[in-house]
């Protein structure tokens, strides 16, 4: 979100209803803005995450905060959803939360001779804010967080035949 200062205003009303804000994008027109905001439990785990009736607390909750903003205009539309099952990965916190998990990054450059899309088990940030990654073959590829322009969750269906 450009609007950093509003972000953390958001986010601070997620936190305050006891959940995580992953991701808020802004979008649409200067006469009609979209805010979509991702939301979370911050002890998530795969299929305990957020409900339908979580996302419209948050969002009753949320627009009467954005109502009083005079810069939001009166047209404003929010999306409140869940992450998905491929949940993003923003925060420094979601690297260490998330690491033994299977994820995909893609990053700015080409990292060694992966290319631009790297798939590996997380195994968190290290101390100079670098992801790390276990490759198929036990490998280990290192990416400095600035290079990530996109980290998800991968989520593999089990083949139960």
């Amino acid at each position: 979100m450009e609007d950093k200062a509003l972000e953390r205003e958001i986010e601070q009303q997620v936190e305050a209803l006891g959940f995580e804000l992953v991701e808020a994008e802004r979008s649409g027109s200067k006469t009609r803005p979209l805010l979509r905001l991702r939301i979370d439990r911050p002890d998530s785990e795969p299929g305990k995450g957020v409900s339908l009736d979580d996302c419209a607390a948050v969002s009753r909750a949320v627009e009467r905060y954005l109502d009083e903003r005079q810069d939001l205009g009166e047209r404003y539309v929010l999306e409140v959803s869940s992450p998905g099952i491929e949940r993003p990965l923003v925060k420094a916190r979601d690297f260490q939360r998330f690491a033994g998990k299977l994820v995909a990054l893609k990053t700015q450059n080409p990292i060694e001779k992966h290319g631009k899309r790297i798939e590996g088990v997380l195994l968190g940030l290290d101390e100079a804010d670098r992801v790390r990654l276990e490759m198929p073959d036990g490998g280990v590829v290192i990416v400095p967080r600035n290079e990530v322009v996109r980290a998800k969750l991968v989520f593999k269906w089990e083949d139960d035949r």
